[in-house]
């Protein structure tokens, strides 16, 4: 087992870099273009990913403990100073007046619906009144 080991963990570690290396940005990638750094990793296969790792990408340092992210805010905003948020109820209070407009609809379908169940059981049981006129075609 500790002679695959020899063997399978630094495989792993360029695979690793190899990825690393091909998700980087082109301008994060330091002191050698990107391509080289791929080169580097894939044929010196224990030093290239050690270097990669340790001096080929610009490392960004977390702000205020939060892992860095691509575009987005680096920091914690509250909720009511968040415009993305206020604009989020906004877009709820709208859809609060369709919702009822829906609901208004549905009632009048399952009212519709009942009276048609009602009406189908009478014709069946032959109780209630039929319609006199035919339907015209």
């Amino acid at each position: 087992m500790l002679r695959a080991l020899i063997y399978i963990l630094p495989l792993a570690l360029t695979i690793f870099a190899f990825i690393d290396c091909l998700n980087t940005p082109e301008d994060e990638a330091k002191h050698l273009p990107k391509i080289a750094w791929v080169f580097i990793i894939l044929l010196f296969w224990i030093v290239g990913p050690i270097v990669w790792l340790a001096a080929g990408k610009v490392r960004h340092a977390p702000a205020g403990g939060l892992a860095p992210s691509r575009g987005r805010r680096s920091t914690w905003v509250a909720p009511d100073d968040n415009p993305d948020f206020l604009k989020s109820l906004k877009d709820g209070d709208k859809k609060d007046g369709d919702r009822q407009d829906s609901e208004a609809r549905l009632a009048e379908r399952e009212a519709d619906l009942r009276r048609r169940e009602e009406e189908l059981k009478r014709r069946e049981s032959g109780s209630g009144p039929e319609d006199p006129t035919p339907p015209t075609t």
